[in-house]
C-alpha cells in the first residue's frame, strides 16, 4: 500500500520553511521515524521522518525547494514492492486521499465563512470611520457657509483663505494617510510613519495588518522590497565599481537573527551595568566536582553554575525576570525561570531555553546545559525549545574578550554577558599585600523602561557576591 509522508506540524507559529538536505532517494528502504529531509525553519533545522517504513517511490521535493506543513514530500511503499506496485495502486490511493479532500473541502468552506464575515465586520466598521470623518469634515464647512454673505458685502477674497486653508491641510493629511484612529494609534506607538504605509483597503485605506507588515518588513530588512516604503533611503551604492562582489541571500535563520536584533534594539531602551567577580574560590569548587559530573555524561562549567546563581537572583528580583505590555500599560510577572543559553553555530547564534531551572541542582543542569548545546550545534534542536525563556545568558568567555554590551532578547527585559575570566593581583587589605586572584568581567543589559540603574547595579552585585560564596549554592 502507498503512503504519503507530509510535514507535520514543527511548532508555534511555524507554518514553511526551506529543504535545506534530502537524506534519502527514491527506491530507498526506511524505516519508521527515519529522516527524509532536513527543513531550516525561521527558528531551527529539523529533520521530517518518515511515519512509515518501506520502499520510497516518489520524492516530492529536492534541496532548496519551499515547503509548507501538510505538504506532501514523499510515498512510501509499505509492501516494499517498489514503483510497479506503486504504479499499480492509484485506485487506493484516491480512495485515501478522498476524506482529505472531503475535510478540506469542509476547512476551506469554513474559512470562507468566517473571511465573509471578517470582511462585512471590516465593511460596517469602515462606513462608520468614514461618516465619523465626513461629520468632522462638514463643521469647518457650515461655520464657511456662515461667514460667506458677510464676506461678500466687505471683503470676499481676504476672509474666505483662513478656514478654507484649514480645510484643504486636513483634507490633504487625509489623503496622504487614510485610516482610522486606532491604526493611527498602532503606528505611532511602533514607530512607523503612516503617511510611508501603503493601504490595502479601498481607496488605499491602511489597516492594521498593514501598519504590523510595514513594521515586519522593516525589522526582516525588508524595506527595499516595498517602494512605497523606500521614500527618503539611500540606496546602497554599487560596491562592484571599486572590485569584485559576491552577493549571497540570508539563511532563514540568520533573517530571524537579524530581525529579532533589529526588532529588540529598536523597541528596547537599552542600558548595560559592568561589574566583576571574584570566581577564584569557584574556581576551587568546580575543579572538585567536575569529575562527578562527567560520570553522569556532564561538564561543570561556570555557565552551570550562572544557571542557578541567575534564577535565585531572578526570585529576589523579579522585574528582571518580567515583560512589559505598553499597549495596556502593564508589566507581566512570570512566575517560571526558564533561562536561555546563546550558543554559537554554524549558522548562527541561537538560543535554546532551559526550563524550570529554579527546580533543578546545578549537577542536573551541567549535564542538561551540555546535551542541549551539543544537539544544538548539531541541528538536532526543536523549534519549541527556543521559546519561552524569561532571562537569557550569553557566555563569550571560551572566545576571548574583556566586556561587551548583549542586546536584550525581545519580549525579555534583561540579559547577562559573561567575558573571559583573568588572574590579577588583587590587594587583601587585611594582609596590606597584592594576591592573585581570578577574576570574571559581567554585563547585564536591561530594558530602561522597567528597570532603574540603582536595581541592576544591586542585581548585579547580587550575582557577583553568590559567585564568590560557592559553598552556599545548592549543589545536589
Amino acid at each position: 500500500m502507498i503512503k504519503e509522508i507530509k510535514i507535520p506540524e514543527i511548532g508555534e507559529s511555524v507554518d514553511s520553511g526551506e529543504v535545506v538536505a534530502v537524506l534519502v532517494s527514491k527506491g530507498d528502504m526506511v524505516e519508521k521515524d527515519q529522516p527524509l529531509i532536513e527543513v531550516e525553519t525561521e527558528k531551527a533545522v529539523v529533520e521530517i521522518p518518515s511515519t512509515e517504513a518501506g520502499k520510497v517511490t516518489e520524492l516530492s521535493v529536492s534541496e532548496g525547494d519551499s515547503v509548507k506543513i501538510g505538504q506532501v514530500i514523499a510515498r512510501v511503499d509499505t509492501e516494499g514492492e517498489g514503483e510497479e506496485a506503486g504504479q499499480e495502486a492509484p485506485e487506493p490511493e484516491e480512495e485515501e486521499a478522498q476524506p482529505e479532500k472531503e475535510e478540506k473541502a469542509e476547512k476551506e468552506k469554513a474559512e470562507e465563512k468566517e473571511d465573509k464575515a471578517k470582511e462585512k465586520a471590516k465593511k460596517k466598521e469602515e462606513q462608520e470611520e468614514e461618516e465619523a470623518e465626513a461629520e468632522e469634515k462638514e463643521e469647518p464647512e457650515e461655520e464657511e457657509e456662515k461667514k460667506k454673505p458677510a464676506a461678500k458685502k466687505e471683503e470676499p477674497e481676504k476672509k474666505k483663505p483662513a478656514p478654507k486653508k484649514k480645510a484643504e491641510e486636513k483634507e490633504e493629511e487625509k489623503q496622504l494617510a487614510p485610516a482610522a484612529p486606532s491604526v493611527r494609534r498602532l503606528a505611532r506607538e511602533l514607530g512607523a510613519d503612516i503617511n510611508l504605509i501603503p493601504g490595502s483597503g479601498p481607496g488605499g485605506r491602511i489597516s492594521l495588518e498593514d501598519v504590523k507588515r510595514y513594521v515586519r518588513h522593516i525589522i526582516e530588512g525588508g524595506r527595499a522590497s516595498m517602494p512605497e516604503a523606500a521614500e527618503g533611503i539611500k540606496e546602497m551604492p554599487d560596491f562592484s565599481r571599486w572590485g569584485e562582489i559576491t552577493r549571497k541571500p540570508l539563511s532563514k535563520v540568520r533573517s530571524i537573527i537579524a530581525g529579532g536584533t533589529a526588532q529588540s534594539w529598536s523597541l528596547i531602551p537599552h542600558v548595560t551595568q559592568f561589574d566583576k567577580a571574584d570566581i577564584t574560590e569557584l574556581e576551587n569548587f568546580r575543579r572538585k566536582y567536575s569529575k562527578m559530573v562527567e560520570k553522569e555524561g556532564g561538564k561543570l562549567t561556570v555557565t552551570a553554575i550562572l544557571l542557578k546563581v541567575i534564577a535565585a537572583a531572578l526570585k529576589k528580583y523579579p522585574r528582571f525576570n518580567a515583560s512589559i505590555d505598553p499597549q495596556k500599560g502593564e508589566i507581566i510577572y512570570k512566575e517560571y525561570y526558564n533561562i536561555g543559553m546563546a550558543v554559537d553555530t554554524d549558522r548562527g547564534l541561537l538560543v535554546p531555553v532551559i526550563r524550570g531551572v529554579d527546580k533543578k541542582s546545578i549537577f542536573d543542569l551541567s549535564v542538561e546545559l551540555l546535551e542541549l548545546a551539543d544537539r544544538t550545534r548539531d541541528k538536532k534542536v526543536m523549534p519549541d525549545e527556543l521559546e519561552g525563556g524569561t532571562f537569557t545568558i550569553s557566555n563569550q568567555g571560551g572566545i576571548g574578550g574583556t566586556d561587551f554590551t548583549p542586546i536584550v532578547f525581545w519580549p525579555q527585559v534583561s540579559i547577562l554577558g559573561v567575558s573571559r575570566a583573568s588572574k590579577q593581583p588583587v590587594f587583601d587589605e587585611e594582609e596590606g599585600t597584592f594576591k592573585p586572584r581570578i577574576i570574571l568581567p559581567l554585563s547585564l543589559s536591561y530594558d530602561h523602561r522597567i528597570i532603574d540603574g540603582a536595581d541592576a547595579a544591586r542585581f548585579l552585585k547580587w550575582v557577583s557576591e553568590a559567585l564568590e560564596h560557592p559553598l552556599l549554592l545548592d549543589f545536589e
